[in-house]
């Protein structure tokens, strides 16, 4: 579907024009409660359809309702959804993993109520990829067995309406995304070895982690560093603590201190600190910035 000029269609639409719209285009969607994200059908996504006869009744009875979209291979859309929670920001994460490839080749760019944002990515027909979410980095990743908000829903956040809004677009050449390739990057895990054993206080061994980082091997010791800082970070280890902690073990991976730097600082930025920057420039729809900027 051509998730693009669909979403730039509903803009400015109340709810119950843009779901005939959407559904007219046979997109399967489901209303929501309105201002909220929560079903108002019995059995929430799994009720979604395309049937322009259905959605009228549904938008008829509750015209302010959401809409919600299936992920996975109902509508054959998958999404990364990009949390902005508290001090959790991953936005810094998002633009790690699209510096490695593993993101770079959306199809739309949505923004949240939360200020966060959602990419949107064509899903393979015949790989069902589950859905999960990688706290810590503040990415979720919805496919299979999940949904999604989509323009125009207005969700209440912070006591104010803000609009989901079409943002961004690709660059022509959208592609699935590898599920489980972006999750190994976002949250990485280190040997068994490393792990406290079942019922032990819950910290952190730095020096052992350390001496797994310092083994890793090209294509894996970036993410093993960013892993790593992310577990000190939550450990309450300061970042200068960290850099000195994993900066030596990094370089005998492989890592130049450039490097080294702004992995850990991406890392800390996510999990306790500010988001790093990140602006919408190729393909955009507008000028409109989003906490910073991406260069594209």
């Amino acid at each position: 579907m051509d998730t693009v000029a669909l979403f730039a269609g509903v803009i400015g639409l109340s709810p119950r024009e843009g779901a005939e719209r959407l559904s007219a285009a046979g997109v399967p969607i489901f209303p929501c409660k309105p201002a909220e994200k929560r079903p108002l059908t019995e059995h929430g996504f799994h009720d979604a359809t395309s049937d322009s006869d259905q959605v009228a009744r549904w938008w008829a009875r509750w015209p302010q309702a959401n809409i919600g979209m299936p992920t996975g291979r109902a509508s054959g859309i998958e999404v990364v959804d990009i949390d902005v929670h508290g001090r959790v920001r991953g936005f810094a994460a998002f633009e790690l993993a699209r510096r490695e490839g593993l993101v770079d080749r959306w199809q739309a760019l949505v923004k949240t109520a939360s200020g966060g944002m959602h990419a949107y990515y064509p899903a393979e027909p015949d790989r069902v990829q589950p859905s999960w979410q990688a706290a810590c980095a503040g990415i979720d990743f919805r496919g299979e067995g999940a949904y999604v908000i989509v323009p125009p829903s207005q969700v209440l956040f912070e006591g104010n309406r803000s609009t989901y809004e079409l943002i961004g677009a690709g660059r022509g050449d959208a592609a699935p995304i590898d599920g489980a390739a972006l999750r190994q990057f976002l949250d990485p895990r280190p040997t068994p070895a490393i792990r406290a054993p079942a019922g032990a206080e819950r910290e952190v061994d730095v020096e052992r982690i350390a001496s797994w980082l310092a083994t890793r091997g090209e294509g894996e010791r970036n993410r093993a560093l960013y892993w790593a800082a992310c577990r000190l970070a939550e450990n309450g280890i300061t970042d200068q603590n960290a850099r000195h902690a994993l900066g030596p073990a990094a370089e005998r991976a492989g890592l130049h201190q450039a490097e080294i730097v702004a992995t850990i600082r991406s890392a800390y930025r996510t999990g306790v600190g500010q988001v790093a920057p990140f602006r919408i420039r190729a393909g955009s729809t507008g000028s409109r910035a989003l906490n910073g900027e991406i260069a594209l």
